[in-house]
């Protein structure tokens, strides 16, 4: 007998007595409560192996307090309606609101700086975004910085109102603007710190499903049905103010009404990990 077919059989005669039970598959798709934002959390977060995070007091309340009452005398302006619909109130640029042929259209950069310069105004010291992206760095063991297209960087820390819920949908910078950014992400989460909450409502509902390419039969606007996320498994996350919820956009998510009387205010961003294992962010 030949070594090589030798070999060959004692390989058979092993995998033949070895009879155990299927390999188990988890579901994994826990949220995750913590006092304090951990790398790992993060990691797994963007393996998804965790459903999202919620990081109890990132902000002090006192932070949120001076960020709203200052907030009152700036106008904001909103996603368009005849895409984005509820109602949509933000400050600060949406990269998608000015995509144009495969790019950013060039309006978008003064709307940049400055919804920049207004949110660093809100909160005496100390830019919103800077303490969370300082704390983000801390975390990661290295410095988050924000995207790029051609060498210019991203807007990133937009403000948002959310009071009447938005609809199920997803965010893949990947796919709504493929190759655009100079670095890109291998994975994507969305950040979101609460500057204001109402005492019912506002939940984060997350889905563990994924668009394909089928969804697009069924899509309205920006939004999908719930038919195609009814039987998958999912998380509702209920944050307070100045807690931090970080979670994969990728899955179907969407925003509960608000149920009492108050507003849904968030600095939100997404967070890119780069092959090299950078931390970008962008709104």
């Amino acid at each position: 007998m030949r070594p090589d077919n030798q070999a060959r059989n004692i390989r058979e005669k092993i995998v033949n007595k070895s009879k155990g039970n299927p390999t188990p598959v988890y579901t994994k798709f826990e949220e995750k409560c913590s006092k304090e934002l951990v790398k790992q959390d993060l990691v797994d977060l963007a393996a998804g192996t965790l459903s999202a995070i919620r990081v109890r007091g990132f902000f002090s309340k006192e932070l949120c307090a001076e960020v709203m009452e200052n907030l009152q005398t700036v106008e904001l302006g909103e996603y368009d309606q005849q895409v984005v619909s509820p109602r949509i109130a933000k400050l600060g640029p949406s990269a998608f609101d000015y995509y144009i042929d495969g790019g950013i259209g060039d309006e978008y950069w003064e709307h940049r700086d400055q919804s920049d310069e207004v949110r660093s105004a809100l909160a005496k010291g100390i830019d919103p975004l800077v303490l969370a992206m300082e704390k983000i760095s801390l975390c990661w063991g290295s410095d988050v910085r924000k995207s790029s297209i051609n060498g210019r960087r991203l807007f990133a820390g937009m403000i948002r109102e959310i009071n009447e819920g938005a609809r199920i949908h997803f965010d893949e910078i990947e796919r709504e603007l493929p190759n655009g950014l100079d670095d890109t992400p291998v994975a994507q989460l969305a950040f979101n710190c609460h500057l204001e909450m109402p005492k019912k409502g506002g939940e984060a509902t997350i889905f563990r499903r994924r668009w394909m390419p089928q969804d697009e039969d069924n899509r309205d606007g920006y939004g999908y049905p719930y038919d195609l996320v009814k039987d998958q498994p999912y998380t509702s996350v209920r944050a307070e103010v100045g807690d931090a919820v970080i979670f994969d956009p990728r899955n179907y998510h969407r925003v509960e009404t608000n149920k009492s009387p108050g507003r849904r205010v968030t600095l939100s961003f997404f967070m890119g990990l780069t092959a090299d294992g950078i931390l970008e962010i962008w709104s």
